[in-house]
């Protein structure tokens, strides 16, 4: 419209087709239309413009540090990287939007992947949702694949799906995977022995250690959510944040847990069998449940109480999105009941993470029956376990509407017991000591700590120097001390440093149009440095997503999405080649004009650059007399070969010399 407007006064209007739609065939209305847009030309400019929006969370001091890696990376192929670090909520809000190129992500680990966190991708709620059609994956298609393996029983037939749904995600390389991440413990050696790290993030089964020496009483600083330690919340079963998960694993339990390489093991049942429902459509489950528990204030663990758990959580349209409905076991269930102490649950159609998902830390662990509102006779309704905070959820056709009325106490069959806390002077959200008691009646063993303090400390440093002065026994979990740090206490025999097995992997999502430029920035980035650098080497390098230790993700996909600057080169349409750096040219001596006398020449501006340029033309001329001469001498010696002569005779005798013996040389004028 400007052109149209500045040169054409405005009398003609912009068009989107070659042709006026009036000319004879071509009233066919062609799209994509051909308009200005800034917004899609700055999108789609990146072979051109070489531009990367890098979208960052402000106060991420890791991350930032790793996009300044990957930036500096990146330059060396072409592509420029603006970082924009932004407030949580601007964060989450331009993944979804897709108003972002590159953005660090990571999976959500065991035991939610592959299946709950592949799931999540085709909904609003993170960087996926943009990320998929922006490289052209059809998100329909994509999430009936996802529907399809989950609802798979056959296991070798949920193999070949899952190997199906990764490699064509591989393929379109969305992700640059970055390094496994581990769940890194230190402990000190004359205090405690036998600990070892879970095996999903925050599970600190610190249960299991045993006091070497001293007092019974141990202090620990655990990796909460958002790093260091702040609150446990309200500790309640069945909600989310601010309840930390490390803290409610210690104190309740569910029916299965999740163990080494995937494997679900019992915790409060201790064998299960499933086979297909009476209707021919769904799954059947029945678990026997562990015997002789003890909840924390006593009550006793039975059928009727698993039950009363399941009606709460999943009552009304808690199941929804909106609630609980962020992974598949919520709809997939379609009724529980009891069979004596046997607890038997249906689902409305197969789905095989069932076991998998019971064994999540939240929402679904057990809470004694006393600490529901109402008792053991607590209404799912109108009593409901769910947070106060929560108000009321809405009816809908099929469910009347939920009352959340909370809970009354903390209790459930766990290690450890919930004692006491004492809040921070200054921030109520706060708590500066959490105290937990052993549960001397727990049915995997009396722990051998007694009591167990977390502590609250307000920076990374503060643990360290607590840690060494040996007011702090243990270190759990990911996010407490700098990367550096730890790698210089695996070195002191004071301490046992641990790293569990990989549960989850770090990545860049890519929502960049043009796959060649995805594809040039996995090549171009390369990783060991930045492990080295920004987490002191502790990580490895990987090229795919998922760990191969992660159920049905051990697949070895190619190309492998290793550091290949060469490849990377290529691939980017931004990258220039350098100019050689050209030879100096020698300046040649002035040309003299002829019949004039040094001094004589004219004083013109040019007769420098003319003397050079006669010089320059001497100078060729006189090489390529050189390379003619070459030239002869070189068919001189062929001819002579062919024709079986020597290449050196005296003159005079016309017999061969050897230029070798001293008696052929002869010396003029001697």
């Amino acid at each position: 419209m400007p052109i149209i407007e500045s040169e054409l006064s405005g009398f003609e209007s912009p068009t989107s087709q070659l042709f006026s739609q009036n000319a004879p065939y071509c009233g066919a209305d062609l799209t994509p239309k051909f308009n200005y847009d800034l917004e899609k030309a700055q999108r789609l400019n990146c072979p051109i413009g070489c531009t990367l929006d890098f979208l960052l969370q402000e106060g991420n001091s890791v991350d930032l540090a790793i996009e300044d890696d990957i930036r500096a990376d990146l330059a060396k192929i072409g592509l420029t990287v603006n970082a924009r670090p932004v407030d949580r909520d601007t964060y989450n809000a331009d993944m979804v939007a897709g108003n972002y190129d590159m953005v660090i992500s990571e999976t959500w680990g065991a035991p939610y992947d592959p299946h709950s966190y592949v799931a999540s991708w085709t909904t609003p709620d993170e960087a996926h949702y943009s990320a998929l059609p922006t490289a052209g994956i059809d998100t329909t298609q994509f999430a009936a694949d996802v529907a399809a393996v989950l609802g798979e029983m056959d296991l070798a037939q949920r193999q070949e799906r899952w190997t199906a749904i990764l490699s064509s995600v591989h393929d379109e390389a969305i992700h640059l995977p970055l390094f496994g991440q581990r769940i890194p413990s230190v402990t000190t050696r004359s205090r405690l022995a036998g600990y070892a790290p879970g095996y999903q993030q925050f599970d600190y089964p610190i249960h299991k250690a045993t006091v070497v020496s001293g007092s019974k009483t141990v202090t620990v600083a655990p990796g909460a959510q958002a790093g260091l330690f702040s609150s446990v919340g309200r500790l309640d079963p069945h909600s989310y944040r601010p309840n930390e998960f490390f803290a409610n694993n210690w104190v309740y339990e569910g029916l299965v847990a999740y163990g080494a390489n995937g494997a679900v093991v019992p915790s409060l049942a201790t064998e299960w069998e499933s086979e297909t429902s009476a209707d021919g459509v769904g799954e059947t489950y029945r678990f026997t449940l562990r015997t002789g528990v003890k909840f924390h204030d006593g009550a006793d663990f039975d059928c009727s109480v698993v039950k009363l758990n399941f009606d709460h959580v999943w009552a009304g349209d808690l199941t929804s999105p909106d609630w609980h409905g962020w992974y598949g076991l919520p709809t997939a269930i379609r009724d529980t009941s009891c069979d004596g102490e046997t607890f038997v649950l249906n689902t409305r159609e197969p789905y095989y993470p069932l076991l998998q998902e019971l064994s999540y830390i939240r929402p679904m662990r057990m809470l004694s029956p006393n600490a529901f509102v109402g008792g053991a006779a607590s209404d799912p309704y109108t009593q409901n376990s769910c947070p106060t905070g929560w108000g009321t959820v809405a009816a809908t056709a099929d469910h009347a509407e939920v009352t959340c009325a909370g809970t009354t106490a903390i209790a459930g069959t766990g290690p450890f017991m919930f004692q006491s806390r004492t809040p921070n002077a200054d921030n109520a959200d706060h708590d500066d000591l959490v105290v937990f008691a052993a549960n001397t009646d727990y049915w995997g063993g009396a722990p051998d700590i007694e009591e167990l303090r977390v502590v609250r400390y307000d920076s990374a440093a503060a643990v360290y120097d607590a840690l060494i002065a040996g007011t702090l026994d243990a270190v759990l979990g990911a996010g407490v001390l700098e990367p550096a740090r730890v790698s210089e206490l695996q070195y002191d025999t004071r301490f046992e440093v641990l790293h569990g097995p990989e549960t989850m992997t770090r990545a860049i999502i890519m929502n960049i149009a043009d796959k060649e430029v995805r594809k040039a920035v996995v090549h171009a980035v390369n990783k060991n440095p930045i492990i080295q650098s920004e987490l002191s080497g502790f990580e490895s390098p990987t090229s795919q997503l998922f760990s191969q230790s992660v159920p049905y993700c051990d697949v070895d996909l190619t190309p492998k999405f290793d550091y290949d600057f060469e490849k990377a080169k290529l691939l980017s349409t931004c990258y220039q080649t350098p100019a050689p750096t050209p030879s100096p040219v020698l300046p040649a001596p002035p040309a003299p004009t002829a019949g004039a006398l040094p001094g004589d020449e004219e004083d013109d501006d040019d007769s420098g650059v003319d003397a050079a340029s006669g010089g320059m033309i001497a100078l060729i001329v006189i090489l390529g007399v050189a390379v003619l001469g070459m030239g002869a001498g070189v068919a001189f010696i062929i001819s002579k070969e062919k024709a079986g002569e020597p290449l050196f005779m005296d003159t005079t005798t016309k017999t061969p010399l050897n230029p070798m013996d001293p008696s052929d040389i002869k010396v003029e004028n001697a």
